[in-house]
């Protein structure tokens, strides 16, 4: 066969495969190095553009969510205190009523964290007229006779100074005293050695005979429970963590109707008590860098006007009953806040504001670093999945080619194979028909 053939031959193997498969081969691994592109583009837009406004919708409606939640949960609490006052005055229905009524807490056992069903009331105790405590079950265990006290005066009650018994004798019946989150205050020093708050919550209300006034049935909650709203909650993320870590400043807190910090990742932000009964005193202008050097960091939003406006401005809205979105200055730091108040009502928890509010906070020039330390890693991984594809696209089509011309050489060389020695002579003697003729 003469080698025009041959080459056209080659070449129109070449063809076949080159439209076959080279071609099919490439478009599909543009369309893939494309895709790879436009998500890379995509999910570094979302990474910095978290706190759109979508985003910040997202974590008001969160925290709306969670301040239902708290109320719904003393809602709950209330209707067990009522239950407590139409069950046997005996220290053994006592004694169960504490146990039966559980609830799942997050703990740290033996380095491992895991939920466990705790008791949610630390201790239950019917009182007299006179305050003398009749019958009272702590921890679990009844309180013998000769160690139970009178109550009457704040002075002897467990923490030095609690009014619970003066001020729910002057309710009506059916009605609930409900305290303010009362514990021994935990500082920053003993806070970073480990120490976390711990404290309870007082629920009681009256009782009433023939002669009018009766005595009360008391509850005292386990703060535990309350703070497990907020303690594992990240704003920006719906898994949960055992303890949110402030320092990231994306984080859930807790403030009740004063203003006080109930419930924060910092215990040392938490309202708590001396020793003596007397409440650590809260940050102000003229008090705060004496404080602070004393680890004693007490927050009352209302007195934080000299750190930012939008803080008491925030504690304001709140405490009308109303949610919503701020930016303010804390620390330096540009801080994001959805907020919304807790809708739960007692004589000393009135309406509007209720019992308190949520907050949940992001630090914007934190949360912009790691945004844009994910954009940058999202944009170095798509680049270099779009240059792996370009380079197996490029080796590949080498390949094809190269297989392409053996298959080629090979069906040429089985059609010289084929074709008779004589045939050949014939074609290189005569080219044509016309040829032919004029040789004859």
């Amino acid at each position: 066969m003469p080698e025009t053939n041959k080459d056209k031959q080659l070449f129109t193997v070449a063809r076949v495969f080159f439209l076959l498969i080279v071609i099919p081969l490439s478009l599909m691994a543009i369309l893939i190095a494309n895709g790879i592109f436009k998500l890379g583009i995509t999910a570094k837009e979302r990474a910095v553009t978290v706190l759109d406004q979508k985003s910040q919708e997202e974590v008001k409606i969160r925290a709306i969510n969670t301040a239902d939640e708290v109320a719904g949960f003393l809602m709950e609490r209330k209707k067990d205190l009522l239950v407590a006052t139409i069950i046997p005055t005996t220290e053994t229905a006592y004694k169960q009523f504490i146990n039966e009524n559980k609830r799942n807490v997050w703990v740290k056992a033996e380095d491992k964290i895991l939920q466990q069903p705790l008791p949610l009331y630390t201790e239950m105790a019917l009182i007299d007229r006179n305050g003398n405590e009749l019958i009272k079950i702590t921890n679990g265990q009844v309180v013998p006779k000769s160690k139970l006290i009178n109550v009457s005066n704040p002075a002897g009650t467990a923490y030095k100074s609690e009014e619970y018994f003066a001020k729910t004798r002057k309710l009506n019946k059916g009605d609930v005293y409900v305290s303010n989150v009362t514990g021994w205050y935990v500082n920053r020093q003993d806070f970073e050695k480990g120490k976390r708050f711990g404290g309870i919550i007082r629920l009681a209300t009256p009782l009433f005979g023939k002669e009018g006034f009766a005595g009360i049935v008391e509850l005292a909650l386990d703060y535990r429970h309350l703070a497990g709203f907020t303690d594992h909650t990240i704003p920006t993320q719906s898994s949960y963590v055992y303890e949110a870590d402030a320092s990231t400043g994306n984080y859930a807190y807790m403030v009740d109707n004063r203003g006080f910090i109930i419930s924060h990742p910092n215990d040392f932000h938490i309202a708590g008590l001396y020793r003596d009964g007397k409440p650590v005193p809260p940050l102000m202008d003229k008090t705060a860098t004496e404080l602070t050097k004393k680890g004693e960091e007490v927050l009352n939003l209302n007195l934080l006007g000299f750190m930012d406006p939008n803080l008491p401005a925030i504690a304001k809205d709140a405490a009308a009953g109303r949610s919503g979105i701020k930016m303010y200055k804390f620390g330096g730091h540009t801080k994001f806040v959805a907020y919304a108040p807790i809708k739960f009502y007692t004589e000393n928890y009135p309406k509007p504001g209720g019992f308190g509010w949520i907050g949940m906070g992001v630090d914007v020039e934190k949360w912009n670093e790691l945004a844009v330390a994910t954009s940058q890693k999202i944009e170095k991984e798509a680049k270099s999945w779009t240059t792996t594809i370009v380079l197996i696209l490029i080796v590949s089509v080498l390949i094809l080619f190269a297989i392409s011309a053996l298959l080629a050489r090979g069906i040429s060389r089985s059609i010289d194979t084929e074709v008779p020695e004589g045939s050949r002579e014939v074609v290189d003697y005569y080219e044509d028909e016309e040829d032919e003729e004029e040789h004859k």
